[in-house]
């Protein structure tokens, strides 16, 4: 993630699945959650509403393959060029994710369990937690440490679905990791690769910004690196609250929806029943 069209391209693959999840599994909780289940990919009917799905599955190993191509042609600090490569590893695991989920649904010979899908899931955040922002130190290694943090997130809710899938608050936790992990790595570019959204004080990450540590925010004083830090750390709360806002929101506005529709289909029920069985007349002495 070493310029901004990176970060932008993440944010628009990551946001749109978490608010899709999100949906998904709170509309499916409120029809019955005595059975519900979580799924490692909400697929709809008919297959051409699927289209995120096989959006992803045609962009991840465009994005996986120019990520090594970025890596052959970089000459710059060892770290930071290696970091390209090891982004293309996570985009490509995620990609086989997919590819695992799609033979699930089309093929009933390829049946593995579910549970093994959460399982990899998670295993693929935790590798991602572990490359996350290497090269990069200083100012923008705080900032990447907190995206490294909400893939630690996501790992532990994979694995915990993958032992108990009716557990609702785990995929709601999941989906919300998702979206935040959407709108702070667009955060992270606007903060750290940009000059209109910069830190005050401080200069944006790049080629000539290397040093023997990795890629770093060059700020004047020490001062302007720590006001960076708290700016960012307050902003992650803003984050943190739209999104916890917009989840909440969600499940009250489905809710009201699912309790408005299974009213109108116990009124329709009512009067076919009378329809069909009148009431007999009473007569009268």
């Amino acid at each position: 993630m070493a310029s901004l069209a990176a970060h932008l391209t993440a944010s628009l693959l990551l946001y749109p699945v978490g608010i899709r999840r999100l949906l998904c599994s709170i509309s499916l909780y409120l029809k019955n959650p005595s059975l519900y289940r979580s799924r490692i990919w909400y697929l709809s009917e008919p297959k051409w509403r699927n289209l995120d799905l096989y959006t992803l599955l045609v962009l991840l190993p465009i994005a996986s393959l120019s990520h090594i191509s970025i890596f052959l042609v970089l000459s710059e600090n060892p770290t930071y060029r290696f970091s390209f490569l090891h982004q293309s590893l996570v985009v490509f695991i995620f990609w086989a994710l997919l590819i695992f989920v799609v033979l699930r649904e089309s093929f009933d010979l390829f049946s593995l369990p579910e549970n093994l899908a959460f399982l990899f899931a998670g295993i693929a955040f935790l590798i991602e937690f572990h490359l996350t922002g290497r090269g990069i130190a200083g100012l923008g290694g705080w900032v990447y440490r907190i995206l490294g943090g909400l893939a630690i997130l996501c790992s532990a809710c994979c694995v915990y679905l993958s032992i108990r899938p009716s557990a609702f608050f785990a995929d709601f936790m999941l989906s919300s990791g998702l979206v935040l992990k959407g709108t702070w790595v667009l955060q992270a570019g606007l903060s750290l690769y940009t000059d209109a959204f910069g830190l005050k004080g401080c200069d944006k990450i790049t080629g000539a910004s290397v040093t023997k540590g990795g890629a770093d925010v060059k700020c004047e004083l020490d001062d302007d690196m720590w006001r960076g830090v708290v700016l960012m750390n307050l902003l992650f709360v803003g984050h943190v609250v739209f999104v916890v806002v917009t989840g909440f929101v969600s499940f009250g506005a489905l809710n009201r929806y699912t309790n408005t529709t299974s009213g109108r289909l116990l009124a329709e029920i009512g009067s076919e029943t009378m329809l069909m069985h009148p009431l007999p007349e009473l007569e009268m002495d």
